[in-house]
């Protein structure tokens, strides 16, 4: 379902964070070469095991200016799977699972 060859690293604003089960989702606002925007939803872990990293639900919110990495859907659509947040104070979210593909290129 996501193509973990196409590891994106962006801009976003955040618009919504659902911490919601069986998944989380953040939903942001991507600058396109338009000129505009493109929303993009984020798949990310559960409540239960992202409180376990350190995450709550307020840890991001509406209007948060973030640096995102993310593999995206294979089929193109605007979606993917998040890998980890650089909050604009610089604090670090991110999902444990993936931290090793944090530092790949």
């Amino acid at each position: 379902m996501f193509d973990r060859t196409k590891k994106i690293t962006t801009v976003a604003t955040v618009t919504q964070f659902q911490w919601t089960n069986p998944h989380s989702w953040i939903e942001v606002d991507i600058p396109n070469s338009s000129g505009g925007t493109d929303h993009w939803s984020l798949e990310c872990n559960s409540p239960n095991n992202l409180s376990r990293q350190g995450w709550h639900s307020n840890s991001i919110k509406a209007g948060d200016k973030i640096t995102i990495m993310f593999w995206p859907l294979r089929n193109g659509d605007k979606g993917g799977l998040f890998i980890a947040l650089t909050l604009a104070n610089g604090q670090v979210l991110d999902e444990a699972a993936f931290r090793s593909a944090e530092k790949q290129p």
